[in-house]
């Protein structure tokens, strides 16, 4: 694993889209763990916009506002950050930031995944339901 110049490890920013981090509890994966299994040191990151769609989520009933709950509870752990052009979609903002902030970005969603494919974007996706998978073009 590459270091930085104080010899800490490199830590690689993942992006994380709503629908990763609602697979902990749909899918008993420990996606924490199954990330770092993966791809070794990083960095959790979350989009504003992605939490207040969570949100929005967690306002409903049955299994997907169970899961939506529980990933806002999740949502914790990762750094919180505002990103990309006012007005655009979700998949628009979090295509715009890994593009321009050279992260690789958590999601299960297949259009978003083959547009930031497109991009040059790394992507992690669940296969599966148990096992994440690292995505490049």
């Amino acid at each position: 694993m590459a270091s930085d110049r104080d010899g800490r490890p490199h830590r690689v920013a993942v992006l994380l889209d709503a629908n990763a981090l609602m697979a902990q509890v749909q899918f008993r994966l420990d996606i924490f763990t199954a990330l770092a299994n993966l791809i070794g040191a990083y960095e959790p990151v979350l989009l504003a916009c992605v939490r207040d769609e969570l949100c929005g989520l967690a306002a409903g009933r049955g299994k997907n506002g169970a899961a939506a709950r529980a990933a806002l509870a999740l949502a914790e752990r990762c750094t919180l950050i505002t990103s990309g052009p006012p007005g655009a979609t979700v998949d628009e903002k979090i295509l715009y930031h890994a593009s321009t902030h050279g992260c690789m970005v958590f999601t299960s969603d297949r259009h978003l995944r083959t547009a930031l494919l497109a991009q040059g974007v790394p992507v992690i996706s669940l296969l599966g339901k148990q096992r994440l998978e690292l995505f490049r073009k």
